[in-house]
């Protein structure tokens, strides 16, 4: 910002006087006097230290349970409102012999139900 140009959404880490860290999101922009001239840089920061930490187990857990259900010892699939497989863990794939690839984005019921259900 000292160069001009304005600086959205930028994160960087401060530390605090006890020695913790916190994520800062900082958004800053060029002071100028009347003549234009550059006089410094006024900041506003917004502390997303927890913000961070909630994405992290978030992304944690679901990475959770995306191992369990690619590992599990029951076949599991998953379908969208349209019916279009999402979801086919290895258990199925054993099962069925259809590849993870072969059916993702298939119509379950069209392609993999036999006709008398």
């Amino acid at each position: 910002a000292l160069h001009g140009q304005q600086t959205d959404n930028y994160q960087l880490p401060l530390f605090t006087k006890d020695g913790d860290r916190v994520e800062v999101l900082l958004n800053a922009t060029t002071r100028v006097d009347a003549a234009g001239t550059i006089v410094g840089v006024v900041g506003v920061g917004q502390d997303i230290t927890a913000i961070n930490q909630s994405q992290a187990e978030l992304t944690r857990v679901a990475n959770d349970l995306q191992l369990l259900i690619e590992t599990a010892n029951a076949p599991i699939f998953g379908i969208d409102t349209n019916g279009f497989v999402n979801e086919w863990n290895r258990k199925a794939a054993a099962i069925t012999g259809f590849s993870r690839e072969e059916v993702m984005g298939k119509d379950l019921v069209r392609r993999f139900i036999t006709p008398e259900y």
